[in-house]
């Protein structure tokens, strides 16, 4: 996917309030390595390194365009890679991933395997959008199935409702709890955001749910598809303001020292 940094950045005060949320669950103890799952420009993962500047900090994206914004931060104990979360190695205090997540499928098996990576006393703390039943991404799922040919079948949630990987907070909470967590505080939040009726809905989009389908068209097809997707947001929200109750899933959990990385029987 091409993500367009100035995009996603056009809504950065919406989008940063449930960072700051996930950065309050984060508790203040000796971190040695820190790493920053989907990283994006990175002011997440700079203020991880402010905030406990004796650990090595790591901010990891497979999106060279976010990077190239993000190393524009500089700390001595910061560092970014460019690289899939799916590939993970290596150990880790702190795991820590704000609004990445929710892109990648089958979420117990992704933290199952995220907590082997987590040294005994460290602690994975996460947020991820939940709007994906939302009229928007509805409308954003049909509009792809009218492309299905340019789009090569693809569409990110499928037709069906709830086919979104996110899970509830008491799916994370029970699945943690399965490979044995400590600590563990999940939870639902509304972020509300007043926007300029469809068309700010569109430009929302823009910045996130919109980039895996505009990845695949070419710039004409892209403009056909947001012309067909903003006649039915039109149609389902007339007026000239849309209330978008921006919905996310925040949790966080310690692994014990000693056994913690056994599942419980």
């Amino acid at each position: 996917m091409t993500w367009n940094p100035d995009q996603y950045h056009r809504f950065n005060e919406a989008r940063s309030a449930p960072a700051r949320d996930l950065q309050a669950m984060v508790p203040q103890q000796a971190y040695r390595e820190i790493v920053d799952l989907g990283c994006g420009t990175g002011e997440q993962t700079v203020g991880l390194a402010a905030r406990f500047p004796t650990a090595r900090v790591l901010g990891l994206d497979s999106s060279p365009e976010m990077l190239g914004r993000a190393r524009d931060h500089r700390l001595p104990n910061l560092r970014f890679q460019e690289g899939s979360i799916l590939d993970l190695d290596g150990g880790y205090d702190l795991i820590y991933s704000n609004a990445a997540l929710q892109w990648l499928p089958d979420h117990p098996a992704l933290l199952a395997r995220l907590w082997s990576n987590l040294r005994p006393g460290g602690v994975l703390a996460v947020q991820v959008p939940a709007n994906h039943d939302h009229a928007s991404h509805r409308l954003l799922s049909a509009t792809a199935d009218d492309f299905r040919t340019e789009l090569g079948g693809f569409t990110r949630f499928g037709p069906a409702h709830g086919a979104s990987p996110v899970l509830t907070p008491a799916a994370y909470a029970e699945t943690l709890d399965a490979l044995g967590a400590a600590d563990i505080t999940a939870l639902s939040r509304v972020y509300p955001v007043v926007l300029d009726g469809a068309a700010g809905l569109l430009d929302w989009t823009r910045g996130t749910a919109l980039v895996p389908y505009l990845s695949r068209l070419d710039a004409e097809t892209g403009r056909r598809f947001e012309a067909a997707y903003l006649r039915r947001l039109t149609d389902a929200f007339p007026g000239g303001r849309v209330y978008y109750a921006f919905t996310r899933v925040l949790f966080a959990a310690r692994r014990p020292d000693g056994h913690g990385a056994a599942a419980r029987g």
